[in-house]
């Protein structure tokens, strides 16, 4: 197979993010102006697929109060944050800790990773043969 760079992969992803593989838990706050929005957990592990890696996860606050997770990847020791922008002043992400990759159809997100997933491959030329979807 061939071989991305990040950039590619980024502008893969980007072009990917659709309300229909936002998370749930996000859906009421993801919009056009918001793209990235809800897509932290199935972006970090389409980059996980590419590039493997540590994936990393944090308690989001808002207002003091916990409000969610965020999910980004940790490649070669330098943290790799694609949706890091979707969230506004009043958010904030706390300090990070490595986590396991979720394994298997009934894990959170599965749905939405597997149809996301999809389009980024799409995007790149790739088919659904390629050993990367296996």
């Amino acid at each position: 197979m061939d071989s991305f760079t990040l950039q590619q992969i980024d502008v893969a992803v980007r072009a990917s993010f659709a309300l229909d593989t936002c998370s749930p838990d996000d859906l009421n706050e993801w919009s056009e102006r918001s793209r990235s929005r809800g897509h932290c957990a199935v972006t970090s592990l389409v980059l996980q697929d590419f590039f493997g890696g540590e994936l990393l996860c944090a308690e989001v606050r808002a207002h003091g109060e916990k409000f969610g997770y965020h999910w980004w990847n940790r490649l070669g020791g330098f943290d790799v944050d694609l949706t890091g922008d979707q969230f506004a002043e009043h958010e904030i992400v706390g300090e990070p800790w490595v986590t396991v990759r979720p394994e298997g159809s009934d894990h959170f997100y599965a749905e939405q990773y597997l149809l996301f997933r999809s389009r980024v491959w799409d995007r790149l030329g790739l088919s659904a043969d390629d050993p990367l979807l296996g």
